[in-house]
């Protein structure tokens, strides 16, 4: 066994020794109004709860993945109806243009008496000016030709475009509807979950922490155990260095649900942001970043790699070594150090590969 693989190894057996046996907790009882019955709630366990509670951020953790998506499309939407506003006004400005040009060619042939030029050149009797007036008049049906093309061209490029705008207009009304269902699904698991957290005694919330904390630290021991680090003694890249170490001067800071910081971070917020700092732009959510990036195996693992976690990719952190992580956990939770192995790894992606 490592210098590393000891230390981690003492840490984590350190830590769960500090954990505390839970005793049972009993659900407050509604107040029996007149008339009702008394029937008395089943106790529930403080594991029970600790596990309730960590349910209902998991989903409020899915759904933020599923609105941080809905945001980012919103976004790249907004940019391209700008975008095709702009092509709109470029392209009528371009019409009138066009038109103007073709009114002038049409009132020129007017103030000359309405004679054709093909008929002006034909009455000519000086050999000079005919084939002078010759090479102007091929010039002049090539121009014309040309003009009527483009503006036959600009004209369907503005139907196209005005298409392109309306449907985008569509889906970035669609996004928004989704977003602000999902902003409600996600509100309503975080209250719950709070509301149940905030039904406990103090002394009950402490040893929930710890009970959460023995659940990490059980689940970090066996990915030990299981032999996971032995390979894993890599050097982090120039840019990987850079992006742990903006996310490590994160910790402390809170996590909040769709933060991109600079005060507060969701888990692909902090990943995201941190990376962008390191010079490399990668997707908003985790499971955007575990769809696109290039994946490697855990064997592989080096510092700045991003760890994905349970088979819905709805969670994400950045490995730092020594069989840790840095990650924003969950809504009442702040940025912190924890084991690589406390949760379900789903996979590694390396955003510099």
């Amino acid at each position: 066994m490592n210098r590393r693989h000891r230390v981690t190894v003492a840490i984590t057996v350190a830590c769960a020794l500090t954990v505390l046996a839970a005793p049972a907790y009993a659900a407050p009882e509604p107040t029996a109004g007149p008339g009702a019955s008394a029937t008395r709630q089943p106790e529930k366990s403080l594991e029970e709860v600790r596990a309730e509670i960590d349910g209902l951020y998991r989903q409020a953790a899915s759904a933020t993945d599923a609105y941080n998506l809905a945001e980012e499309q919103a976004k790249k939407q907004s940019a391209e109806i700008v975008k095709l506003a702009q092509a709109i006004v470029d392209g009528q400005a371009r019409i009138e243009e066009l038109k103007q040009r073709a009114g002038a060619a049409a009132r020129a042939q007017y103030r000359n008496g309405g004679i054709p030029e093909e008929a002006k050149l034909v009455l000519t009797d000086d050999p000079q000016l005919f084939l002078e007036s010759a090479g102007r008049l091929v010039q002049g049906q090539k121009a014309t030709r040309d003009l009527l093309t483009e503006l036959q061209r600009r004209q369907d490029d503005l139907e196209t475009y005005t298409r392109d705008a309306s449907t985008e207009w569509t889906r970035l009304e669609a996004n928004r509807a989704r977003q602000a269902q999902t902003k409600k699904l996600i509100t309503e698991k975080i209250a719950a979950a709070e509301k149940l957290e905030s039904q406990l005694e103090a002394a009950e919330r402490e040893r929930l922490r710890k009970l959460e904390q023995q659940a990490q630290y059980a689940a970090q021991t066996a990915w030990l155990e299981s032999g996971a680090l032995k390979e894993i003694n890599r050097s982090a890249s120039a840019q990987g260095k850079a992006a742990i170490r903006f996310a490590t001067e994160q910790i402390g800071k809170p996590y909040v649900w769709g933060a991109e910081g600079p005060d507060s971070y969701d888990c692909s917020g902090l990943t995201q942001r941190a990376w962008g700092t390191a010079g490399r732009g990668i997707p908003r959510t985790s499971q955007e970043q575990w769809r696109l990036l290039p994946r490697i195996s855990v064997k592989d693992m080096r510092p700045g790699d991003l760890i994905i976690y349970y088979a819905d990719a709805s969670h994400v952190a950045m490995y730092i070594g020594d069989g840790a992580m840095v990650h924003a956990p969950r809504p009442g939770r702040h940025v912190t150090v924890a084991g690589a192995g406390s949760m379900p790894i789903l996979g590694v992606v390396r955003p510099d590969k």
